[in-house]
């Protein structure tokens, strides 16, 4: 297993190439983290249609910018990182994703093949939707695709502005021992919220 060094509140960004699946649609995860923060003025000018073709893709979905909210992020190690560039920002391939749909739906689940643990540290905030079933979700990535002005400030009052479905409730609060999200050994479960904020299910 490979460690980063604390990534809370980094910011990065996604390319998904999405291709079909024999049980409906793939996408592979190219992350510019650690490589660079997805510098604006390159991530602005990319064009999904022209990745999706020069990558044999049915469609290429831009994800980001993004901020992890985890603490730590231990990854399998691989014997060579594939490595990508996108207009003139480098990527790791770090995932492969089974889409619920080629547009998934908010609160819908995504599952999620990265073979990773994420840990959020004690002291440290966490947001967590928790569903009907009382099965909580924790935040691990913040977006600004869809409210460019959203920050980690923002985050405590989000509950206001949510459109979460009946029996949902979204829930802020401070770690008091640290908090950890292994998938090394099955897929993650990953929702996203009306505002394209992701979540893990706590497993």
């Amino acid at each position: 297993m490979t460690e980063r060094p604390d990534v809370f509140d980094k910011r990065y960004g996604e390319i998904l190439l999405v291709t079909p699946g024999a049980d409906g649609p793939e996408a592979t995860v190219y992350n510019s983290f650690p490589l660079n923060d997805c510098p604006a003025e390159l991530w602005n000018k990319l064009d999904a249609e022209a990745i999706a073709k020069d990558n044999g893709a049915v469609a290429a979905l831009l994800n980001g910018p993004r901020y992890w909210l985890m603490s730590s992020i231990e990854k399998a190690a691989t014997a060579q990182q594939e490595i990508k560039t996108f207009g003139g920002i480098d990527m790791i391939r770090q995932a492969t994703v089974k889409l619920s749909s080629m547009s998934p739906a908010p609160y819908t689940v995504n599952r999620v093949d990265r073979k990773a643990v994420f840990t959020f540290d004690a002291g440290r905030p966490v947001f967590e939707l928790v569903d009907p079933q009382g099965q909580r979700w924790v935040m691990q990535t913040y977006s600004q695709i869809v409210d460019p002005a959203l920050t980690l400030a923002s985050l405590p009052d989000l509950a206001e502005r949510l459109d979460v479905p009946d029996g949902w409730r979204y829930e802020t609060r401070t770690l008091t021992e640290p908090l950890s999200v292994d998938t090394t050994t099955q897929d993650a479960h990953v929702t996203q919220d009306n505002f394209s904020n992701s979540y893990s299910l706590q497993i």
